[in-house]
This record gives structure tokens, sequence and C-alpha cells, in this order.
């Protein structure tokens, strides 16, 4: 059921007749554009944990507290942009905008009836004399209100100095962060999901964010049973929980709430004893090597996640003829520092939204499948200790410390039962979906996305990082807007709900209003874990955004005279930016940061992404990176290369002939700007294709790991299909990127064409 408070605002459009005429600076009078309303590994990779309070101590985070009680006032006025000498286009090679010129001779008469009589009473003179006092008193006051409520040195977006966004992000305070995220972590203790997001909402609407909306979904969800899974050795008769500590009453009391959130949702139910044969990372290849000398079927297979994404293992696991999986983090793909082998963790097996209205919204009178479980395999994630009492001890470690990974030896016979127990229930999953309203291109939407807790989930505080964040960004942003700003176009923030189950809450929503979402959503900002532990910062972007990033990121480094190299990557992440990478096609961008140091680094982007009249958006940058992704062995590719070739070609010319002469404030046509930024924001989308293997992106510009430059979609197919080049999967893949590639060459093709006829049509 889709219970939302409010719909999507509806999207339209006016337009405005403006005529140019000669007038006096004192006389231009400001305009006011009315606000149209408008309408893995994946979540498997077992985040650090990290002491919130701590990273927010560190000596570099000092930079967000407020240097004086006082905030120096930049100017930026709503009315703004609408200045003439900034709306007014420039004239165009043909001078069709040319401005009325002045007449050299042109007079202003002014009609006065000349006194007949030189004689004035005084009574006259007195009225005149109150009347001139009344006046100037009246004029103060006007004057003194006018000033109060408006800000008095007023800057176009289209001229904004980079340091006015740190004048607005310099108000995030330590503090503040610390205090949200301690409330925040204590609220899943006694509130569930629908309470969270109130409480939420209750947060937002204070700091003076309008438009708030809880936007309710009654979804499928898999949780877990009454008791906690276990794992029985067969030949001692031993039982274990999940993190590895025997099946008695005591260790299940100690860990009650982690042991039964120590699975793996939708996965299959049920008991299954059989031997267990170590797949390792479970690619194509270890199963390849592993067929040839065992028999899998209705075996357990020993998991390790990484490498490729885990539906994308689960599949070839379930061709193989498998029963079950036991799943875990191997010890040697974590930092030294961490010790995490009693730990234990929940995955997802669904690929997004909700199970029973798969492509479709959970709203009222939907048809609802029956999809219990997703995967015909049991799926148990165990901890490191407990593979360690499955196999053979692991070699010690040597002088070079170097870790030695989990092994279970070929000739080794492991017999275990595995016993799974999850629920599947109808529950609520709820959005909080705030507005910050565009100025100038309010139909435009930059989406801020964070997560918070869902109830029956596991218990972790990356969630509350991540709403603690969000909401430091709404407060600074507020503060400015109470002075009279606003951004050129319009900011969504957004809490999503039953994340850890499959990306649900951004999933429905997404679907829900998709058609408005298509047209409007200029790019997607990314919260999910803003702070990794000890990890370096590590943003993760679009090929279109990641000019930008870099330069901020220099940017910052200079200011502060410490500067690393920025290594910037399109990768598959986890969260909610998944339904807007691969099927809105919207460029996104995500933070991983070492420290609090860097959390001014989203804050940037998403005021230059809601301010810059052009889109900061790269399009030569994307050509390259389809270039760069046909590099390597793989046959058959000179088609593609011969395509991506004009692909470069069409994005430099309309790069240096469209792109260029619109960021030169001096060259810039307003009408021109917005057929342009219409055209950067949907460059993605051309890239999205219609068949991927199970966890691979359908948007094909990402990577399933750094390591990997080329297609990942052409990766996997000429794995699988070694043996015979000429295999019809391999072929089908080689035609999806084909076409995309095509599709994105005949898109620019189509871009010039239009700006080309439009200088045609007004000349």
């Amino acid at each position: 059921m889709g219970e939302n408070e409010t719909s999507l605002p509806n999207t339209s459009l006016q337009g405005k007749k403006m005529a140019y005429q000669k007038v006096s600076a004192d006389q231009r009078a400001p305009g006011h554009s009315q606000y149209l309303d408008n309408d893995d590994l994946q979540a498997t990779a077992l985040d650090l944990e990290w002491d919130m309070e701590k990273e927010l101590e560190e000596p570099g985070f000092d930079q967000f507290q407020v240097e004086s009680a006082e905030n120096q006032n930049l100017g930026h006025s709503e009315t703004a942009d609408l200045h003439l000498d900034s709306i007014q286009p420039a004239t165009s090679p043909k001078g069709r905008f040319q401005r009325l010129q002045e007449e050299p001779d042109f007079v202003t008469h002014y009609s006065r009836s000349v006194p007949k009589s030189n004689r004035c009473s005084f009574c006259y003179l007195l009225k005149l004399l109150c009347t001139a006092i009344i006046l100037f008193i009246f004029g103060i006051l006007i004057g003194y209100y006018t000033r109060k409520n408006c800000p008095s040195a007023a800057t176009s977006s289209a001229t904004v100095d980079p340091q006015f966004y740190q004048e607005i992000l310099k108000t995030i305070q330590a503090e503040d962060i610390k205090k949200s995220f301690r409330n925040l972590v204590q609220l899943y203790k006694s509130e569930d999901d629908m309470e969270i997001s109130k409480k939420v909402k209750t947060h937002w609407i204070s700091l003076g964010l309008e438009d708030v909306q809880l936007v309710n979904y009654s979804v499928l969800l898999n949780l877990p049973g009454p008791s906690p899974s276990t794992v029985t050795l067969s030949s001692s008769g031993q039982c274990f929980h999940p993190n590895g500590q025997p099946c008695n009453k005591e260790a299940r009391k100690a860990g009650s709430q982690d042991l039964l959130y120590s699975y793996a949702a939708y996965s299959a139910k049920g008991t299954l004893e059989a031997g267990v044969i170590d797949v390792s990372y479970g690619t194509a290849d270890d199963l390849k090597r592993i067929k040839k000398m065992k028999n899998t079927t209705n075996q357990i297979a020993l998991l390790k996640l990484g490498k490729l994404p885990l539906l994308y293992k689960i599949s070839l696991l379930e061709k193989a003829g498998f029963g079950g999986v036991l799943l875990y983090i191997d010890p040697c793909d974590l930092p030294k520092t961490a010790d995490l082998s009693y730990d234990t963790f929940m995955v997802s097996l669904n690929p997004g939204g909700d199970p029973s209205t798969p492509g479709y919204p959970s709203v009222d009178g939907s048809f609802r499948q029956s999809r219990s479980n997703l995967t015909s395999l049991l799926v148990q994630p165990i901890s490191a200790s407990l593979v360690a009492k499955l196999i053979s001890p692991p070699k010690a470690k040597t002088k070079t410390d170097i870790c030695s990974p989990l092994v279970l030896p070929n000739n080794e016979i492991r017999m275990v039962s595995m016993q799974v127990q999850t629920v599947t229930k109808f529950k609520t999953v709820t959005n909080v979906v705030g507005y910050l309203k565009g100025f100038t291109s309010p139909d435009r939407y930059i989406i801020v996305g964070s997560h918070h807790h869902t109830a029956y989930t596991y218990n972790g505080q990356e969630w509350a990082s991540s709403t603690a964040i969000i909401t430091a960004f709404i407060r600074a942003l507020m503060l400015r807007v109470k002075r009279g700003w606003r951004p050129d176009r319009t900011i969504v923030f957004c809490s999503w709900g039953g994340t850890a189950f499959g990306n649900i809450g951004s999933y429905e929503w997404g679907e829900d209003f998709k058609k408005v979402l298509q047209k409007n959503v200029v790019a997607y900002i990314s919260i999910h874990s803003p702070i990794r532990g000890n990890s370096s910062l590590h943003p993760i972007a679009s090929p279109s955004l990641q000019q930008l990033i870099r330069e901020k990121n220099n940017f910052n480094c200079t200011r502060r005279a410490q500067c690393t190299e920025t290594n910037v990557s399109s990768v598959q992440i986890k969260g909610d930016a998944d339904y807007f990478i691969n099927h809105l096609g919207v460029p996104t961008v995500e933070f991983a940061y070492e420290d609090s140091k860097a959390l001014e680094l989203s804050g940037e982007v998403i005021l230059q992404i809601a301010n810059e009249p052009v889109l900061p958006f790269n399009a030569l940058d994307i050509a390259l990176e389809v270039q760069n992704n046909l590099r390597g062995d793989q046959p058959s590719t000179h088609q593609l290369l011969a395509m991506a070739s004009r692909l470069r070609e069409s994005a430099e010319l309309f790069q240096s002939d469209e792109m260029r002469p619109a960021n030169d404030p001096k060259e810039r046509v307003p009408v021109r700007v917005r057929m342009l930024n219409d055209i950067l924001q949907d460059m993605e989308k051309s890239f999205l294709v219609k068949k991927v293997p199970p966890g691979f992106y359908r948007n094909i510009l990402y990577h399933v790991d750094e390591k990997t430059r080329q297609f990942s979609l052409l990766v996997e197919a000429w794995e699988h299909c070694k043996p015979l080049a000429s295999n019809e999967t391999f072929q089908e893949a080689l035609s999806e990127v084909l076409n995309s590639i095509n599709s994105a060459q005949v898109y620019f093709k189509a871009g010039l064409d239009v700006f080309e006829s439009v200088l045609v049509e007004k000349n």
C-alpha cells in the first residue's frame, strides 16, 4: 500500500515573453520566478564499525566550527539571477539578439504647468512641507525593512565564488553531528521504522526545511525466525551459532539480537546435511576447477565475499547444483587492525525493491506475487571463527606477518548440517522526503540520499552516521536560506527505509514517481556510508562527474596546503543510489571519508550542481571512458573501437561548440543553456542495457571492481565463454555494448543538430 502524505510536486513549465529596452540602473526592478510544484559487495561487505565521537574530534574537523557568532553576508539574493545584465542574451553570430539602441537625440520631456502667479500662501507651503516630511519618514521605513529582509549585496549564481560555498558549509559544527548521532543510535533500541521516520521528519522541519513528507509502502520482508540459525558438525555432533559460539543458553542469551540478525534475507529455509566444498570466491574459473574434481549436486559451498557481486556468485552456485552456501569474510581481506573473527552480519539476496511487486510500485491495488525466497539455495552468513572450526587450522603467521587465507583442502571431507529459519511478512517501510525548492529551475532536482534504521535488521551504526551527516547539511543550508539565499535548482533530501533488505524504500519511491524523475532528476548524491574506519578518501562518481570531484578536491587540499592524489572511479556501490544509476541513468557521486575533514566535499558538490547555470558535467569524459573500457585482449572489438572513435568526435564537437560558450557569461544565451542542461543530464541514459548477469549494473559505465577497466559485461561474457569465442552469450554482450555506444553518439549528434536548427530558425 502506498500511503503518501502528499504526492511529488507536479511538473510544468511556464514561459515569459521578455522585451529588451533601455532603462536606467536605478529603475531596474528584479523579476520573480514563481515556483512550479513538480511532480558487492552488494549489501554484503561488512563495513568496519567506527567511533563517531572519536572521528569528529579529529583536529582537521575544526574547520566546521563557527568562527564567529555573526556570519558574513556574501549577499546571494533570490532575485540576483534575473538581473538584466545576466539574463540578456549575448549577441549571436548573426545578430539575432541585438539589443535596442538608444537614439542619440532622445530627450525625456515632462509636461509641467507654469504657475500663473508667484503668490504662495503660508498654508500651501506648510502642506508641502508636511507632505515632504511624511514621505521622507515613510521612505526611511521602507528602506529599513527592505534592508532587514533582503541581503544587501546580492550576487548571481553565475558569478558565485567558491568561497561562498565555504561560507555556507562552515556553519556545520562537530557538536551538532555528534548530538544527532547519539540521539539516532539510541532510537533503534525502542522505536520501530515508522517512529524513527517521524523523528527524522520532525527534526528536519524544526531546521526550517519546507514540504517534508512521509512516504509509506507496504512491502514483503524476509525476517529472522524465532531462533538463530545453526551449523552442526556431523562427525562430532557439535552445534554452533553463526558467530562460532556453541549452541547453549548462555551464548544465545549473551548475543541473542546479533544472532537472530545474522542471516540472508530471502534465502530458502529448511535443513540440509551435506559435504562442504571450498569454492573460494566462487568465480567462474573456481567453479570450473571444482566441477572437474567433485560432484557439487546438493553440496554446501563455503564461499568468501569479495571480487564479484554476491547475487552473481549465488546464481553460479545455483546453476552448478549446490544446495546450500556458508558465506564468510576472510580476515586476510580486511585491514590488519581489524579483528572481526567472531562478528556476524546480514546480507540480502534481493536485487532491489519489493519482491512482491517486481518492476512496479507497491501502491494500493497492485498485484502481489508470492515470493518468500528469491533463490533455491539455503544461504547462511557465518563468522571467520566458525570457518576455522570447520577446516584444518590455518598456517601460523610468518615473521613477515603475512596473513594466511582460510582454505579447506580438497582431499578433506567435512559433513555438516545447516538449519536456516526465516519468516516472511508484509511490513510498512517509510521514506522521509524533504524539498528545498529551487529559485530559477525548481523543476530540476538534485537528490541527496541517506538511509535510516529499519526494524528487524542487524544492529549497526552506519545508518546513524548517514542520517546525522545529511541533517548537518540541511541545518547549514537552511541558515543561509533564512538570510534570503536559495539554490537555483531544487534539492531533495531523502532518508530511505528498508535499505538493508534490498534498497526497498528508494526503489518503491523511484518506481512510484518514475515518469517525473526521468525528466527532472539532474544528479544523485549518495551519503550511504560517509565514514569508513581509517580508509582513505575514496570518491566514486559517474564519468561525467569525475572532473568536478577532482577540481573540488584540489581546491580544498590547496587551501589546506596538504594535497594527496584522489583516485576517482566508477565502480558499483551498494546502497540506495542503485535505482537512480541503473533505472534512471542519473549521474551519481558518493564519498567515503578518511575522517570528518572531507565532509565538505559532498556539500560543495551539491551546491555547485544546484547553482551553476551550466551543469558541471563533462561530456568528453564519457567518450574517453568508453575508449578506455575497450582496451584489452577481448576479440571482436574492432567495430566497438570504430564506434567509440565517432562518439569521441561528436563529444569533442559538442563540448567545444556548445559547452564552452555556455560557460562564458559574455556568450551565454539563457534559452540555449536550458537546452544544453537537458542534454547533459540525460547523457548516461544511453548506457542502460536491458540484460545483465545478476548483481551487475545495467549502467555499463560502472565496473564490478577497481582492478577491471574493461566493460564488466564483456569481461564476464568472455570469461564465461572462453572455449567458444563465437558463443551466443558473448555476441549478445558485444551487441549490447555496441548499441549503447551508437546510441550515445546519435544522442550527441542530435543535440548539435537541434542547436544548429535553432540558430537557423531565429535568423
